[in-house]
């Protein structure tokens, strides 16, 4: 049996799918899907259902269901930290300066320990 060469380039990530495929705002999207992710974490750890999270953070079933699939649009990261913080998660916002020769600052999600 032959096996066909194959011709595809491979490319390193640069850690931020949303960089490498070129869209806008790369950190700001990896930081809601980040913090997306760390509420889907909270919700299997608690083993609530979509309805049960939905009445604490104060949305609606759909809107988790949506969350839950990576389907953000109409989440904003501040709409995300308040549905952490709904669900007893303590959210720390740290500002510092940066040292990269005029650049952007950066924007970072870090989990300390699961909120659930």
């Amino acid at each position: 049996m032959k096996t066909a060469k194959s011709t595809a380039k491979v490319q390193a990530s640069t850690g931020n799918v949303f960089a490498d495929l070129g869209l806008d705002n790369p950190e700001h999207r990896l930081a809601k899907a980040q913090l997306a992710h760390e509420i889907c974490v909270a919700i299997a750890a608690r083993q609530w259902t979509q309805t049960k999270a939905a009445h604490v953070m104060g949305l609606d079933q759909p809107k988790i269901s949506a969350l839950m699939r990576g389907k953000l649009k109409g989440f904003s990261a501040d709409r995300l930290l308040r549905c952490l913080s709904a669900m007893g998660a303590d959210v720390e916002i740290r500002i510092r300066p940066h040292h990269r020769n005029g650049r952007r600052g950066a924007i970072r999600v870090m989990a300390i320990a699961n909120p659930g």
